[in-house]
């Protein structure tokens, strides 16, 4: 096989055509045999002129031998110090490859393998992607166009129509090749065309690590310190992938059991949880009184062990109308900053000692929900109130599925990929969580998947919850009963 670093460092010369050509048929077969070979066409136009944007593309196998394509493609641009790397569209639009460039998860892919590219190279290399392939009106962003200085004449010429970019720089060689390998074969694969078997172990490694940084989440480390710093946050995420087993966690641990769990619903108001009128018996006489709600408790527990933090779990947090149910104490829940003066509010009521008829939240409080984006009849939370919390995305975790079956891990992947290939945005929130897949038998397994996972899904499609998505998980439905 080529050396793909020394191709990739060498400049535009004379030759450079030639080369090229060679480079692209060697590459081709040696990874991806006849078969990948004929998926695609190589076209390495000569251009010896560098103003003139000279490049070495993979395109598709219909596009004419010259002239303007269309689709999608894997191009390679020299300059007088090397080369640069991407994916582009043929100057002649989407056909015949729309299918590729309008899927949810072309994009979400290209955004996972940028992220991915930047956070191996260490510095030494640079990589961009836009935010929706298809639109080929815009043009590469300024900063971009600065780290591409050596490639000017072809981002002139083809900027607008590029939407993955690398830039090796001074990269280690193997970085390099690893970001090479992985977007290549994700392209390839885009045309239904996978490595050779002798590949495969090392292409499914980078293409699972790719995939995982779609569906990064934070550490427990990482939500400790957030609740240290901004003392108000709220972890997101579908159904089962350890929302609440974090939160009590952090209870138990971070907090040495310092703390509190409520569970909110629809009919939690304003007087449950800040506090208001309740019925009392005095003296053999019924009326009502001021009652303090869950914050209003919570405060006094916190107080009582400062400095030492105190945890406030609020489970399922929008089930209820967070709005209404935070009343006039919504301004409470602001970080403040050393020197920011104390923050309260007066209450409707005298509550008595040690409330009084105004509210503060002591400086050890800290509030933590959990919520279930998959649950759409829920109320939505409004903008000021999102702006008060920090929010942390928790996302399905394969590495939790290290001790389950064969079965379980099959079923995980397989549905993981459904979601991230189709899914919108919005969609891809759906996504059951690794809870649904943890199991030591494969007995246990199916169980599982039968009786847990599937009726979770067939209200998705009752629900119309996943649009685009309806027959894919139908077949997917199939599979898990063919099992």
């Amino acid at each position: 096989m080529p050396d793909i670093a020394a191709f990739l460092v060498r400049p535009h010369d004379a030759q450079w055509h030639e080369s090229a050509a060679k480079f692209w048929d060697e590459i081709l077969l040696e990874r991806f045999g006849q078969r990948g070979r004929g998926a695609v066409a190589i076209r390495t136009p000569r251009i010896a002129d560098i103003e003139k944007a000279p490049y070495a593309a993979v395109l598709h196998r219909d596009s004419p031998s010259s002239g303007g394509y269309g689709g999608t493609s894997f191009v390679i641009f020299p300059s007088s110090v090397g080369s640069c790397f991407g994916l582009v569209v043929g100057t002649q639009g989407l056909a015949p490859d729309e299918d590729i460039l309008t899927k949810p998860g072309h994009a979400r892919h290209c955004r996972a393998f940028t992220q991915w590219v930047n956070a191996h190279s260490k510095g030494g290399i640079q990589s961009w992607s836009k935010g929706d392939p298809t639109r080929i009106d815009l043009v590469l962003p300024a900063d971009v166009k600065r780290g591409l200085q050596n490639w000017a004449a072809a981002i002139r010429i083809y900027g607008h129509v590029t939407y993955v970019v690398v830039q090796p720089a001074q990269a280690p060689l193997e970085v390099v090749e690893q970001a090479f390998f992985a977007l290549l074969d994700f392209a390839m694969a885009e045309r239904d065309v996978q490595p050779l078997a002798r590949f495969a172990n090392e292409a499914h490694k980078i293409s699972s690590e790719v995939i995982a940084s779609v569906l990064a989440s934070p550490t427990e480390e990482d939500v400790r310190q957030q609740l240290q710093a901004r003392r108000f946050v709220v972890l997101q995420g579908p159904p089962g992938v350890g929302k609440t087993r974090l939160a009590t966690r952090l209870m138990s641990t971070t907090y040495a059991g310092r703390g509190r769990s409520y569970q909110f619903h629809p009919s939690v108001g304003y007087e449950q949880f800040i506090g208001g009128l309740a019925p009392a018996e005095a003296n053999g006489l019924f009326g009502f009184r001021p009652t303090p709600g869950i914050l209003m408790r919570a405060i006094v527990d916190a107080k009582a062990c400062a400095p030492a933090p105190w945890l406030l779990h609020l489970d399922e947090i929008n089930r209820a109308d967070l709005a209404r149910v935070l009343g006039e104490a919504l301004m409470l829940f602001e970080p403040t900053r050393p020197g920011d003066e104390p923050r309260s509010v007066h209450l409707p009521y005298d509550f008595g000692p040690p409330w009084g008829a105004t509210l503060a939240l002591p400086e050890n409080l800290h509030v933590l929900g959990t919520m279930n984006s998959a649950d759409r009849s829920t109320a939505i939370l409004d903008l000021a109130v999102r702006r008060r919390f920090a929010f942390m995305q928790l996302w399905p975790d394969r590495a939790a599925l290290a001790h389950s079956t064969p079965l379980a891990n099959e079923a995980f992947e397989r549905l993981q990929r459904l979601f991230i290939d189709d899914a919108t945005d919005a969609v891809l929130e759906l996504m059951p969580g690794q809870a649904y897949f943890l199991s030591a038998t494969e007995a246990e397994t199916r169980q599982r998947l039968l009786y847990e996972l599937t009726p979770l899904l067939k209200s998705y499609l009752q629900q119309g919850l996943v649009p685009g998505l309806a027959e894919s998980i139908d077949s997917y439905l199939q599979w898990l009963r063919s099992q």
